[in-house]
């Protein structure tokens, strides 16, 4: 056995092995608890826990770890990985807090907006029009679902709705999503993904068929008037959505209009393709 190999085998006491990893006794008996660093050996009879020496390494990945207020599983994930995997998780993971992060700045700046009284001035970045809509036959798939969980689900559902719109005579529209009620992180809608298509028939037939699996209908929407405003791909994220919304509802009012349904999000472009400045969707309220 080499010299270094028996110093990572030395056994050494919770209070001196902590001292060396630089951690309290307490966290180490923590880390023992939510199985991320088990002791070497525990003594039956007294029931001292002792650790090697060559475990310092993972006690100091591990504190520094929990700094990034990383989850115990995506740590644990990390500790047990080889180096560049781990570092792959690391980045990951960090790679997420970012992106939260990018949202909450943003977040907070939008309430300070309405905080501080500036409301008007952050709608007035958005024109608001109207534009008549004929009736027409849609599909639909309808979820509730939280406001993290939304995303993804509107482009696979709409996915798999224009798919379907192949048996139904075509798309003859832009795909739409309704919400029925607000979808937040406290509230779950329920969301409703709609596609119009040409053949109300075979539209019916479609439904019969796969509604009971994929929570999937069809049916007639009336002809109505909307009240919306053009959004680019990056307004389209939260919270600046958010702002658009207020923005149409402001301006219904002002117009002495009223709301005749619920509000809906209209994706007229091709999302993949589109650039973050380019118009891909309307915020539309219908009025009367």
């Amino acid at each position: 056995m080499t010299e270094d190999a028996r110093v990572d085998d030395e056994l050494l006491t919770i209070g001196a092995f902590a001292a060396r990893a630089r951690l309290s006794a307490k966290a180490l008996r923590l880390y023992d608890r939510l199985g991320l660093l088990a002791p070497a050996q525990v003594d039956e009879g007294s029931g001292y826990r002792y650790y090697r020496a060559g475990q310092v390494e993972r006690a100091r990945l591990v504190a520094l770890l929990r700094q990034l207020d990383m989850p115990l599983a995506r740590i644990a994930e990390v500790v047990e990985a080889d180096g560049a995997e781990g570092a792959a998780l690391l980045a990951a993971y960090w790679a997420d807090v970012e992106s939260r992060l990018a949202g909450q700045r943003t977040l907070a700046e939008y309430l300070r907006g309405r905080l501080s009284g500036r409301s008007s001035e952050m709608y007035g970045k958005f024109v608001v029009e109207t534009v008549d809509v004929p009736a027409r036959v849609v599909i639909t798939q309808s979820r509730h679902t939280l406001a993290d969980e939304l995303p993804a689900w509107i482009g696979a559902s709409l996915g798999r709705l224009e798919t379907a719109a192949r048996e139904c005579g075509g798309v003859t529209a832009a795909p739409y999503v309704v919400y029925h009620a607000e979808v937040s992180m406290e509230s779950d809608g329920p969301a409703e993904a709609c596609v119009p298509v040409a053949d109300e028939t075979a539209a019916r037939a479609w439904a019969r068929e796969h509604g009971r699996s994929w929570e999937t209908g069809v049916r007639m929407e009336p002809a109505q008037r909307l009240a919306y405003t053009r959004i680019t791909k990056a307004q389209v994220a939260h919270p600046q959505i958010l702002a658009a919304f207020e923005a149409v509802e402001q301006w219904i009012a002002a117009e002495g209009l009223e709301q005749a349904g619920p509000c809906r999000e209209v994706y007229f472009a091709d999302w993949d393709a589109a650039g973050r400045e380019d118009e891909v969707c309307d915020i539309a309220f219908p009025v009367r």
